[in-house]
C-alpha cells in the first residue's frame, strides 16, 4: 500500500514541514497538509486546534500539537458526531483504534506524547515558549528549521498512511 502512495506520502510530509516552518502552529500545519490531499477535513477543525500548538497554549505540558493535528484528522473521518452521544457506534471503536495506532507510533519515535517530551527528544531539552529568551534559544536550536518541522511532517505522513490503509481516498 505504502509503495503505491509513496510520492503522495512524501508530498504530504513536505507540505506539513513547509507549513510548520513558515507559519508555526503544528496542529494546523499537520491538518492543513492533510486537507490539501484529502477531502473531509473542514477549515473549522483547523481553526479549532490552533490553541493546541506547543503542547496547549504554548505550555509544553500537554499533547504535542502535531499529534493533536493527526488525531483530529482521523476523528474528522471516524469521530463521534453530537447526534451519536450515548451511542456505541462502530465508528467510535475505529476512531480510538486508528488514533491509538498513530499515538503509539508517535510516542515510540519521539519519546512521548507531550510537547516537552518531544522537545527533549528532538532538540535536547524542553523550552518555555512564553519566555522570549528561551523561545529564541528554541529557534536557534532549529525548532522551526528542522526539528518541529520534521515532527509535523512525520505525523502528517503517518496519519495519511493510516487513512489510506483504512480506505480514505486521496483527492485526485
Amino acid at each position: 500500500m505504502a509503495e503505491k502512495y509513496e510520492q503522495l506520502l512524501e508530498d504530504i510530509y513536505n507540505r506539513a514541514y513547509e507549513y510548520e516552518s513558515k507559519y508555526g502552529a503544528c496542529p494546523q500545519a499537520v491538518l492543513a497538509a492533510l486537507q490539501d490531499f484529502f477531502e473531509g477535513i473542514d477549515d473549522e477543525v483547523i481553526k479549532a486546534v490552533h490553541a493546541f500548538a506547543g503542547g496547549g497554549a504554548l505550555s509544553g505540558q500537554g499533547t504535542c500539537g502535531a499529534l493533536v493535528g493527526g488525531l483530529a484528522a482521523i476523528s474528522s473521518y471516524y469521530g463521534r458526531e453530537r447526534a451519536q452521544f450515548g451511542q456505541k457506534t462502530a465508528a467510535r471503536k475505529k476512531n480510538f483504534s486508528y488514533s491509538r495506532q498513530l499515538q503509539q507510533k508517535f510516542t515510540e519515535e519521539f519519546g512521548g506524547a507531550t510537547c516537552a517530551q518531544v522537545q527533549k527528544k528532538v532538540v535536547g531539552r524542553s523550552y518555555n515558549l512564553w519566555d522570549p529568551d528561551d523561545y529564541q534559544q528554541f529557534e536557534k536550536a532549529g525548532g522551526h528549521d528542522d526539528k518541529c518541522t520534521n515532527v509535523s511532517g512525520q505525523t502528517a505522513r503517518w496519519t495519511a498512511e493510516i487513512l489510506l490503509e483504512k480506505g480514505v481516498a486521496p483527492k485526485v
